[in-house]
C-alpha cells in the first residue's frame, strides 16, 4: 500500500476538481493558514502545524486520515523501492514537468537535482522535451541527472544565466522547473548574500536566488513551474521581469491522488523504474545519521529509504 503525503477528503469542491492538495476539509489549523496565505491548503503529512501538524510517514506506524481517498494497493510484482515514491517525489516531479507545459522538442531547465529534480528530469523527457538542462553543484546529483538523459550545469563553476544563453543561442529555455525552493544557495552572489542576511535577521523567510535566476533565464513567453517549497515572504522578487516577458507561472503542492494510478501504470509498463534514485537503504534507527548526511551532502547521499527493523 502507498499513502500520498497529501491528506484529502475526496468530496469537497477542490477534491472533486482533482485539486487534492487544496482540500478544504483536512487541515484542522485552517484558520492559521488562512491568516498567512489567504486560504488554507490541505493537511499534509510531515509539514508544519500550520498545515495540520500531522506526523510524517517515517515511522513504524502511521495514522492515515481519509484512508479511503488516495492510498493504493501495489501489485506483488513490484518491489517496495519501485512503488514507494508514488507517495510523494515521483508525482511531484511529474506534476512539475506537466506544469512546465512542455511541447515536443522544448528545452527545459531544471534547477536542483535532488530527488524531486531527478523525477522532473525524467518526466520532462517522457513528455517529449528535446533537451533537459539540469543545474546543481553536487557531483553525484549531476551524474544521476546525466544518466537520466540531461545535460548539466555546475552552478559553482559558471554563471547559470550566461551558460543557458550560450546553450540556447540567446533565447533561453522554453520552460524552467524550480526544484530548489526557499533555501537556495547562490554561492556568494549579491542577491543570495542579501537573502541570507535578511533571513538571519528575520526580515525575510525565503532565499529566492533560484527563483530570480529562473525568471531572468526563461525565454519570453515561457513557463516557470515551481514544485520547490516556499514558506512565506520573498524579497526582491522580479515581478516586473515576469510580467514584461509574458511568463506563465504554475506552482503548488502536488495533487498526489490524481497521479498515483496513472504513474503506477507507467511503472508496471516499464516506462520508468523509480528505484534508480535510491542511494542509501537504511534502517529506521539510522534516520538521524542519514538526515545529517543528506543535509550536509556527505557520502553521496541522494535518496535514503528507511525500513523499520531493517
Amino acid at each position: 500500500m502507498v499513502v500520498p503525503f497529501t491528506i484529502s477528503c475526496g468530496s469537497c469542491w477542490y477534491c472533486k476538481k482533482g485539486l487534492f492538495s487544496l482540500c478544504d476539509t483536512t487541515n484542522p489549523n485552517a484558520e492559521i493558514a488562512r491568516k498567512a496565505m489567504g486560504h488554507s491548503p490541505a493537511g499534509l503529512f510531515g509539514f508544519s502545524h500550520m498545515l495540520g501538524g500531522y506526523c510524517g510517514g517515517q515511522a513504524e506506524y502511521l495514522r492515515v486520515p481519509m484512508a479511503d481517498v488516495g492510498p493504493i494497493k501495489i501489485p506483488d510484482t513490484l518491489t517496495d523501492e519501485q512503488a514507494l515514491f508514488l507517495s510523494d517525489i515521483f508525482p511531484t516531479g511529474y506534476m512539475a514537468a506537466e506544469n512546465a507545459q512542455i511541447e515536443p522538442g522544448d528545452t527545459v531547465a531544471v534547477w536542483g537535482c535532488g530527488p524531486v529534480g531527478q523525477f522532473a528530469i525524467r518526466s520532462a523527457i517522457m513528455m517529449g522535451a528535446g533537451r533537459v538542462i539540469a543545474i546543481d553543484e553536487v557531483p553525484e546529483r549531476l551524474a544521476m541527472a546525466e544518466a537520466g538523459g540531461a545535460e548539466t550545469i555546475n552552478f559553482s563553476q559558471v554563471d547559470v544565466y550566461d551558460e543557458l544563453m550560450v546553450r540556447t543561442k540567446g533565447r533561453g529555455p522554453d520552460s524552467g522547473i524550480d526544484c530548489v525552493g526557499c533555501e537556495a544557495s547562490g554561492h556568494g552572489s549579491a542577491d543570495a548574500v542579501l537573502d541570507k542576511a535578511k533571513a538571519a535577521m528575520f526580515l525575510a523567510t525565503d532565499r529566492i536566488h533560484v527563483l530570480r535566476e529562473a525568471i531572468f533565464s526563461i525565454r519570453k513567453g515561457g513557463t516557470l513551474s515551481i514544485p520547490g517549497v516556499y514558506v512565506g515572504m520573498a524579497d526582491k522578487l522580479p515581478i516586473g521581469a515576469a510580467m514584461n516577458k509574458g511568463l506563465t507561472i504554475k506552482a503548488g503542492q502536488t495533487h498526489v491522488q490524481a497521479y498515483t494510478k496513472p504513474l503506477l501504470d507507467k511503472i508496471i509498463a516499464g516506462e520508468i523504474d523509480p528505484s534508480f534514485v535510491v542511494t542509501h537503504p537504511a534502517s529506521l534507527e539510522d534516520a538521524p545519521e542519514m538526515y545529517k548526511k543528506f543535509r550536509d551532502k556527505e557520502d553521496g547521499v541522494i535518496k535514503v529509504v528507511l525500513r523499520p527493523n531493517g
